[in-house]
Parts: structure tokens; C-alpha cells; sequence
């Protein structure tokens, strides 16, 4: 029996030291549930979140409000990179018979990043403890959270509601290489009427208005007849610039007129500059529905043409947003990310010579390109006729736009960007293939009777010229006088895979000649091949299939200028000046004789720039006239006229074009307009 008793009274000791055991591990410390709620807020779980507080909080906040609370606020202010910082209470051994008392309150921090920054806030958790009945004699403690909509931000605490407030950034400038504003933010006025200002002329004044304002008199009409208008209201009709003071004037001494100043895009040089600018205007459904960065709102302008939409992103900046918790007795700012200002755009164009030169060819259709041959600055890129872009950014009436699109010459198209056919222009590109092919030498003369050429296997085909030569021609003879057959032929014993690649090395093909402004890349046929020497010959005198843009027709002239290199043009004053396309084009003594070949274009007996010899400056050139015919017996086709011209400083090229000059002097014509040019320039 006492045998039995000890086994009992050990098996007894072994079940309560097992019981009290269990006991120990079935204890919950309150940090444990912290914890927890800690892990299941950095997964952003926040239904099981909702699941640990307490009976108390639960009673004063739903579920659903719970967890909306949480999504909407941290998709609102697109919460990321959530992170909680805290560090728990160390528990010291206790003595004998002491009893421990845990903590039920953690502090923490917490850190993340949001539409308006770094958020970073202390805040503290209090545990509350739940007891549960395990069975009639047993019960056992577990611990919620105590919640309020202070722990998603303090600034909430006793209530309230989050607000994004936007603080609208400012849209950079563009300037010209002097400083002057070619697209600025500026005052602008909103013009408008008072109705109860009108007088019994009523009639009159709204014709008056509407012609000023190139608007119809219904549109007026219209506008007056909303529901909210009454006497004594701001009826607004159209926004304008403020740099016609005259203008204005005119209009304020309009008894019903008001005009209320604003903030607003303004272009002082108008039209120009109108194509290269471009212009600002309301996004559209389609523009917005682009923009997958949620950049844009509806109610934004954005760049619609040239530097303002090809340097949008540069351009626009970025608003800034406030956070805002407000309630009924207080508004507290929590963060704040100001605005980015958008950045200003400096341009290498001189804008006083660009309205010049658009001046100068008062309402003819063409287009002129300006380069420094030595640093690649672009000075001028003109295309006439154009439009005012103030009409695209406050508002054109379809009648002058139905005008702009049907007038025949074409104001919204971009000449600069386009190609063309160069005509004789071409003749100097090439001399240079043919003297770096030795097709041509300085030296050599060819015999040329009549004034017309071909080949006996060429049909009816012949090449022609404008007059005959006495003697030998040479190359300087042949440029003097434009002799086409001349260069039809050196064209032809270059031959047509190495005029193609001769042509490939000045920038002409597929890739074309890169530049900051998309421009249409320069062609020597609409395969990309010379594979007939019909169209070769044709092509050695600019015609055939050749097209360039004037940018690149002035630019491959700077080989001549350059000794045998040519530029890399550039547009912004940030580029790096004096780049090298293309080396070695030609050799220096080479480049030389050419520009002694140029000069005689304009200076020599029989040169076909003669009006270009004036007092002013020294100019050497080729001028060019392109025929644009449907077919090879179309004698009544349209013809375009070029001169690309330098001064005998060296310090710029000029490649003016002029559409449709048949029976206005041909090339003479646009000769005479760009000597006007350097006159205004070097007198």
C-alpha cells in the first residue's frame, strides 16, 4: 500500500505541474496582440484589424466604416512604403510571491510615404483586456485593441474629414537666345459685358463687339441669353493679350464692355514664331484619356503644338497639394508638397530676326532657315503665311478657322518641317560628293555644246539648260551660270551607289539629320535607291527625286564654310556648340574653291544672283528654282525658288524658299527678299 501511495502521489505531482504548465503557455500578454494588430496594419489587412478591437470601439464604429476609413484615406492619399517603428517594454525577473504587472499601453511611430511626401507621426496603442470564461471555475484574459481614427492620422482624433487642396504650379517659359519671351505667363484680359450697360444702340455695340472680338453676333447673342444672366452681371465672351494697348482701348470705349485681368499665356512675337512655338490649349477627351499617370485634370491646358507640346513634360511642372483635416470648429494643415515650377525652355533662335525675315515676305508662302555654321545655333526657322496662336489658346471662331484650313497657302501647315524639291540650290551638295569621289576636280573642264543633253539609250528624255557656254565647262563656270547638263553628267559618272552614299554621309536617308525639333528627314529618292540614270541625272541638278528642308539645305552648306566639316545644328542654347556631324567631307583647299565658285554666283559676269552684290556685306550663294511638275511634259507647273546665302563673315547660312514665283522673276524674286535680309543685317 505505501508503495502504491508514493506511485499515486508521483503521478499526481507529474498531471499539476503539467496542468499549471499549460497553464503558463495559455497566458496572452497584451504586447503579444499588439503586436499581432501591428503585423495585420503593415499587410494592410484591415478586416482582421477590425477584428481585434475592442467591444467598446466596436459598438462606436462599424465594420464597414472601419475599413473604408482605412482604404479610402490611403488610396485618396496613395499611402506606400508603410513602415511601424516601436520597441517593447523589457519584463525584469520577479522576485518571490511578487506579482508582475504588464504594460497595456505601446507607443510606436509611424512612417509612410504619400501623394504629399514623408507622413511621420507617434501614436500609442492601449490594450484593453477581455475576460473569457473558459468553464465554471477557469477564466482567462485576452487583449483588444482600443481603436479611434487617430491612429490613421492624429490630426483625426475628434473627428473630421481629409481634404486634398491643389496649389497650382506655374507653366515654364520659353525664351529666345537674347531673353526675350517667345511663349510667357503674363496678364491677360477676359473680355465681357455688364448687359444693363447697354445703351439704346444696343444693335451697334454688339457688332461692334463681335467684329472686334472675331465673333458672330449670335455667338454674343447667345451668351447673353443664358439663364443666370441679368444686369449688373459679368457675361464673359473672350479672353485676349494685353500687347495691343490700342486694341483694348477700342474696346473698353464700348459702353457695356468690362474686362477683368487674369493670368495667362501670352505669345509676343504671334505669328512669327506661331509654328515653331506652337500653342497651349484645353486637353481633350483623347489627351486625357492618354494620360495614364493621372497627370492631367479636365480643366487643364496643355501644349498643342511645336516646343509647347514636343517639351510638354519639361514645360508643365507639377502642382503642389496640401492635406487638410477639417471639422466644424478648426481646419490644420498636416502636409504639404509645394508645387514644382515648370522648367523654362532657352531656344538658340534670335526672335528679332525671325520676325524680320517673316516680315519680309509679306504673306508669301515658303519657308527660311538660319544657322551659325560654326556652332550649329539655329537663328531663325520661319514658315509663311501662319496664324496668331493666341486664337488656338483663347478661342478661334469656326469662321476664321474654316478660313485658315481652306486658304490655299496653307497658313497651318509647318513649311520648316516639311520637305521640298531644292533645284539648283542642290548644285554645291553636289560638287562636294563629286570632288570627295574625284568625279570632279578643280581642274577639269567639260565640252558641252547646245543646250540640251542625253544619253542615246535615254529616249526621249534630255537634260536642259538655261544658256549656252563658250568653251569648256568648269566647275566654277557651271556653278555661275547653273549649267544643269553639267551637273547631270558628273552626277552620272558618280554613279548612283556612291552619290547615294556620298549623300548618306550629309544626313540625308531614313535616320536623317538628328535635331531637337522632329523635322522631316531629307530624301535622295522615294526608294532610297538611284538605280536609273535618267533620275540620277535629274537629281545632280536638285530636281528627280531629292527633297530636303531648309534646315538641312543650310546646313549642308557648312562643309564649303568649314573647310570639309560639316555642323550638327542644334536649337537649344543647353546643346553643346560646335558639334561635328560629319568630318571630312571634302578637303580645305577644296572647301575653298567652292566658296571662290559661290561668290562668282553672285559676283561674276553671268552669276544668276547678281541682285545680291550689294554694298552692305559680301554675299555668296546658289540660288535654285524647283519645278514641280505632274508630269514630264507639264508645262505649266508650279515652281519654287531658293537662294542659300552667306556673308562673307562667315557667321551665318541662310536657305530661303519661296513657293509658286512663276512669272514673279523666278529665283531673282526671292533673291531680292533675302538680300533685304542681310542688308537689314550688315548696314
Amino acid at each position: 500500500m505505501k508503495k502504491l501511495s508514493y506511485l499515486f502521489m508521483i503521478t499526481l505531482s507529474l498531471f499539476i505541474l503539467i496542468a499549471c504548465s499549460q497553464d503558463e503557455e495559455e497566458v496572452i500578454l497584451p504586447e503579444e496582440r499588439f503586436e499581432e494588430y501591428i503585423q495585420l496594419w503593415s499587410d494592410y489587412n484591415f478586416e482582421d484589424m477590425y477584428a481585434m478591437l475592442s467591444e467598446e470601439t466596436k459598438a462606436t464604429y462599424s465594420k464597414a466604416d472601419f475599413i473604408d476609413r482605412y482604404e479610402k484615406i490611403y488610396q485618396d492619399l496613395e499611402f506606400e512604403e508603410l513602415e511601424i517603428d516601436y520597441t517593447l517594454p523589457e519584463h525584469p525577473e520577479p522576485e518571490k510571491g511578487e506579482d508582475i504587472t504588464y504594460p497595456t499601453t505601446f507607443p510606436f511611430t509611424v512612417k509612410q510615404q504619400s501623394i504629399v511626401g514623408e507622413i511621420k507621426f507617434n501614436a500609442e496603442i492601449t490594450m484593453v483586456e477581455r475576460i473569457i470564461q473558459v468553464d465554471e471555475d477557469t477564466e482567462k484574459s485576452d487583449w483588444d485593441v482600443e481603436w479611434n481614427p487617430g491612429l490613421i492620422l492624429p490630426e483625426l482624433a475628434n473627428g473630421g474629414t481629409i481634404s486634398l487642396v491643389t496649389t497650382p504650379t506655374t507653366r515654364g517659359e520659353i525664351f529666345d537666345r537674347n531673353g526675350k519671351g517667345l511663349a510667357i505667363t503674363e496678364t491677360v484680359y477676359e473680355i465681357g459685358v455688364d448687359p444693363g450697360r447697354f445703351t439704346d444702340n444696343r444693335d451697334q455695340e454688339i457688332e461692334a463687339i463681335a467684329e472686334l472680338l472675331d465673333m458672330s453676333v449670335n455667338g454674343i447673342e447667345s451668351a447673353l441669353s443664358q439663364g443666370w444672366v441679368a444686369d449688373g452681371m459679368f457675361v464673359p465672351l473672350k479672353t485676349v493679350t494685353a500687347h495691343d494697348q490700342a486694341y483694348i482701348d477700342e474696346l473698353m470705349a464700348i459702353p457695356p464692355v468690362i474686362a477683368q485681368s487674369k493670368i495667362g499665356r501670352a505669345y509676343p512675337y504671334g505669328e512669327s514664331l506661331a509654328h515653331l512655338i506652337g500653342y497651349i490649349g484645353k486637353i481633350t477627351e483623347e489627351e486625357l484619356a492618354k494620360d495614364e499617370e493621372g497627370v492631367y485634370s479636365e480643366h487643364d491646358l496643355i501644349g498643342k503644338r511645336g516646343i509647347e507640346q514636343l517639351f510638354e513634360e519639361r514645360l508643365r511642372g507639377e502642382d503642389g497639394v496640401r492635406l487638410i483635416v477639417e471639422n466644424e470648429t478648426s481646419k490644420v494643415g498636416i502636409a504639404e508638397k509645394p508645387p514644382v515650377p515648370g522648367e523654362d525652355i532657352h531656344l538658340t533662335i534670335d526672335a528679332e530676326l525671325q520676325k524680320m525675315i517673316y516680315d519680309i515676305y509679306d504673306g508669301d508662302a515658303g519657308t527660311t532657315a538660319v544657322i551659325d555654321p560654326t556652332t550649329g545655333e539655329t537663328l531663325a526657322l520661319v514658315s509663311s503665311p501662319s496664324f496668331d496662336p493666341h486664337d488656338f489658346t483663347y478661342g478661334i471662331s469656326q469662321t476664321k478657322y474654316n478660313a485658315l484650313v481652306e486658304d490655299p497657302d496653307q497658313p497651318i501647315l509647318n513649311r520648316f518641317a516639311s520637305t521640298y524639291s531644292p533645284g539648283s540650290a542642290f548644285k554645291p551638295i553636289t560638287a562636294i560628293v563629286g570632288l570627295s569621289t574625284g568625279a570632279i576636280t578643280q581642274n577639269d573642264a567639260v565640252d558641252i555644246k547646245g543646250l540640251t543633253w542625253s544619253q542615246d539609250n535615254w529616249g526621249n528624255y534630255r537634260v536642259r539648260r538655261v544658256s549656252e557656254s563658250n568653251g569648256p565647262v568648269d566647275l566654277t563656270d557651271a556653278m555661275m551660270r547653273s549649267d544643269n547638263i553639267y551637273f547631270a553628267q558628273k552626277a552620272v559618272e558618280i554613279g548612283g551607289a556612291d552619290f547615294v552614299s556620298g549623300l548618306e554621309l550629309l544626313g540625308f536617308g531614313t535616320e536623317g539629320l538628328p535635331y531637337t525639333y522632329p523635322i522631316y528627314s531629307s530624301q535622295v529618292s522615294n526608294s532610297g535607291e538611284i538605280d536609273r540614270e535618267t533620275l540620277l541625272a535629274d537629281s545632280g541638278y536638285g530636281q528627280g527625286e531629292i527633297l530636303m528642308t531648309a534646315l538641312h539645305l543650310a546646313t549642308a552648306y557648312t562643309p564649303i564654310l568649314n573647310d570639309g566639316a560639316m555642323i550638327q545644328p542644334i536649337l537649344e542654347t543647353s546643346e553643346e556648340l560646335g558639334q561635328v556631324y560629319a568630318d571630312d567631307l571634302i578637303s580645305p583647299s577644296d572647301a575653298e574653291y567652292l566658296r571662290n565658285a559661290l561668290r562668282q554666283v553672285v559676283a561674276g559676269p553671268r552669276g544668276t544672283a547678281k541682285k545680291a552684290n550689294i554694298k552692305a556685306v559680301q554675299l555668296s550663294g546658289k540660288t535654285g528654282t524647283a519645278e514641280l511638275k505632274q508630269t514630264s511634259d507639264d508645262n505649266n507647273a508650279r515652281e519654287n525658288g531658293w537662294f542659300v546665302a552667306y556673308p562673307d563673315s562667315h557667321d551665318i547660312v541662310m536657305a530661303m524658299m519661296i513657293e509658286n514665283i512663276h512669272n514673279r522673276g523666278g529665283s531673282g524674286y526671292v533673291v531680292e527678299k533675302a538680300t533685304a535680309v542681310f542688308e537689314a543685317l550688315y548696314e
